[in-house]
């Protein structure tokens, strides 16, 4: 989903500037996913900090499901079933295409999606 809103900026009272082209990143994973014998979802984090991106969380969700597997939900985790985690950054876009190859790559088959996002500046009253 895009957001339109009126472009603003901290120009000065009747002055307006276009915002920086954002992105909001989500990675699907779930907790048995590895990297080099280590959890993915952190495997990721650690990309994009190295990366110099200047954030990211990991989501869990109580429940879940794929195409190929049935709902996973917190009660069956004792049955070794995985909940589903979800890697999420927002970065700006030429960003996103710098570290889109091997963001790919760790994530395999797992979904991906980028949506553009807009960011609203911290306000600069206390």
């Amino acid at each position: 989903m895009t957001l339109w809103l009126r472009p603003w900026g901290r120009g000065g009272e009747g002055k307006h500037t276009m915002p920086d082209s954002y992105q909001l990143v989500s990675v699907y994973l779930n907790e048995a996913d590895l990297w080099e014998h280590r959890p993915l979802h952190l495997e990721i984090l650690h990309f994009l900090h190295e990366a110099g991106c200047s954030g990211g969380t990991v989501l869990r969700g109580i429940a879940g499901f794929t195409a190929g597997a049935g709902v996973v939900t917190s009660a069956s985790v004792e049955e070794g079933r995985k909940l589903p985690v979800v890697v999420q950054f927002v970065v700006q876009a030429e960003k996103v295409a710098e570290v889109m190859p091997t963001l790919r790559r760790m994530a395999g088959n797992r979904l991906i999606t980028v949506q553009d996002a807009l960011v609203v500046p911290a306000s600069e009253t206390p």
